[in-house]
């Protein structure tokens, strides 16, 4: 399995999440579909959604893609170690 393909397919996959919340938030939906997602676990929202913010919304995405990119990295490594 090679590692950096590894890497950027986790990396991706987490940031495009982040990036997905990111656009709720901006169009004001985020706050509506947390509340319906507790609800559906028949618990109460403790948490409010913050106002947008671009550049906390880049950072996000940044930081969750190098730390996807990192498991998905150890994660190859592992995997062909111990299937060989």
């Amino acid at each position: 399995m090679n590692k950096n393909k590894a890497g950027l397919v986790f990396g991706s996959f987490v940031g495009l999440i982040h990036l997905v919340q990111g656009v709720l938030i901006a169009l004001g939906f985020a706050q509506p579909l947390m509340d319906f997602i507790y609800n559906l676990h028949s618990l109460n929202n403790p948490f409010a959604v913050a106002p947008f913010s671009f550049t906390r919304s880049l950072g996000l995405v940044v930081v969750t893609f190098l730390i996807g990119y990192i498991f998905g990295y150890i994660f190859a490594t592992l995997w062909n170690k111990f299937h060989k």
